[in-house]
């Protein structure tokens, strides 16, 4: 389809075809599909440097608070294969990087064979497809691969959550300079701070970290960085948060 031609349609079926917002069913454009008043709710994380990563020298960017409004999409994203709700929360968090600092690539975080069969779909795949569409930038899609599979980092304490993560990723391919990393929610930053180092061991000087959402630390009181659904055979197994 030419691109004037795309254009105009997609400016038509916006008008013709309302879309329904993913949080409370009212109209909504299809660029975002949340209402005015849904997307107001995502509010943007305050600067709280996740205490794994303040040591690797590591700049964080973070779009939205973890809390009420962002965790029920990124729910239906990671644990229900909902990719309209993907697309949304690509198109919301893209202005927080729009101004980072421009890397060479996107790596994300990859899961496990294991957990990706479970899943079906990668979601930190997912949202570097879409930033980096948007942005014009390469997704190394099989640079960092996860060889073995950790426990839930949530279930754990501080010394067994870097211990879980010993040699959990391995770099299976050439990379630049400098990345960011990618990835849905970021916690206590251990499973990023355990894949930047993988990465700066392999050689990258620079590596950012890139996230939808950020969640307090576990034991804070707040809403978990996991599925707040019932608990499930498959997710007693899954919810690695970062």
């Amino acid at each position: 389809m030419p691109a004037p031609f795309a254009t105009v349609w997609r400016t038509f079926e916006a008008w013709a075809l309302p879309s329904a917002c993913l949080g409370c069913d009212a109209p909504a454009a299809p660029d975002t599909l949340l209402c005015l008043p849904c997307r107001a709710l995502l509010r943007p994380a305050p600067p709280a440097p996740a205490p794994a990563l303040l040591a690797l020298g590591t700049a964080v960017h973070v779009a939205f608070r973890y809390d009420g409004a962002s965790a029920p999409l990124l729910t239906r994203y990671k644990f229900h294969e909902d990719l309209a709700a993907g697309r949304c929360l690509a198109s919301l968090s893209l202005p927080a990087f729009r101004e980072a600092s421009r890397p060479q690539a996107l790596v994300p975080v990859p899961l496990h064979r294991r957990r990706l069969r479970q899943r079906g779909h990668d979601q930190a795949l997912g949202l570097a497809r879409d930033w980096g569409r948007a942005l014009g930038l390469p997704v190394l899609v099989d640079a960092l691969r996860r060889e073995r599979d950790t426990r839930p980092q949530t279930e754990l304490d501080a010394r067994d959550r870097q211990r879980n993560l010993e040699a959990a990723f391995r770099v299976r391919a050439p990379l630049p300079a400098h990345v960011a990393l990618v990835d849905d929610v970021l916690t206590t930053g251990s499973t990023a701070a355990a894949a930047v180092r993988t990465l700066q061991a392999a050689g990258v000087a620079r590596v950012d970290v890139w996230v939808v959402a950020q969640a307090p630390a576990p034991g804070n009181g707040a809403l978990r960085a996991e599925s707040p659904r019932p608990t499930t055979d498959v997710d007693r197994n899954d919810g690695a948060a970062c």
